[in-house]
């Protein structure tokens, strides 16, 4: 079994930055394909960040366009630890985010993420 718990979320003004962190337990190691995930009011969940390892070329990283270029996912497999450095914030950030695991390498798709966190909210104000 796979335990994820979000931290980090909280309200920020517009152009500002947050980190989220995903602490991991069970049966996660490097071969998982971790990802976040947000969900606005009214909306669908949406794909924002997926981090995915292969022994001979490391970690992979894929965003949403919506994020490229702000947003940087990373991982500290020693401390079993999801991170999402979010900067330059705008309002359509305001999300509830997740973090997610998958056996899948490098998925956007939500279908293929067997485990989720509870969530936490991200707030950004004009």
């Amino acid at each position: 079994q796979v335990q994820l718990v979000e931290s980090g979320g909280g309200s920020v003004q517009a152009g500002g930055s947050l980190r989220l962190s995903c602490a991991t337990s069970g049966r996660t190691d490097s071969s998982f394909g971790m990802g976040w995930f947000r969900q606005a009011p009214g909306k669908e969940r949406e794909f924002v960040a997926v981090i995915s390892w292969i022994r001979w070329t490391g970690d992979s990283t894929y965003y949403a366009d919506s994020v490229k270029g702000r947003f940087t996912i990373s991982r500290d497999n020693a401390k079993n630890t999801l991170y999402l450095q979010m900067n330059s914030l705008k309002p359509e950030d305001t999300a509830v985010y997740y973090c997610a695991a998958s056996t899948q390498w490098l998925s956007s798709r939500r279908s293929e993420y067997e485990y989720w966190g509870q969530g936490t909210q991200v707030t950004v104000s004009s």
